[in-house]
């Protein structure tokens, strides 16, 4: 699967300029793309009422946070936001297995879970 190089320009402005709250990314025809860019007034709530309740998307959000020493922090999160209504459809699933490569998904791995 592709992914458009705005993605990767719009999560790097994010990073180093911090003009973005969250982005959130669609796969749209073998590609992953930007469906929406969160200003950086937004808040977490605005984030989550901002995803489909029953489509995939991947994001990332710039969390802000104060310590417990009072310093301010940032934390860039990854989330991969998937339904489980597909899989609710397929009656008698008895493993999940998620893989970000093929080397997580190799047949020692799926034995290994089977026992």
């Amino acid at each position: 699967m592709a992914v458009r190089d705005e993605c990767k320009l719009k999560f790097l402005e994010l990073k180093a300029k911090r003009n973005y709250r969250f982005i959130i990314f669609k796969i749209e025809q073998q590609e992953v793309v930007v469906e929406k860019l969160g200003k950086p007034d937004e808040t977490y709530e605005d984030f989550t009422g901002s995803l489909p309740a029953d489509e995939c998307r991947y994001a990332v959000f710039d969390f802000d946070f104060i310590t417990d020493e009072n310093c301010q922090k940032s934390k860039i999160f990854f989330i991969a936001c998937s339904k489980d209504r597909f899989k609710r459809e397929l009656d008698g699933i008895q493993f999940e297995l998620q893989a970000t490569d093929p080397s997580e998904m190799s047949f020692d791995i799926v034995k290994a879970r089977a026992f």
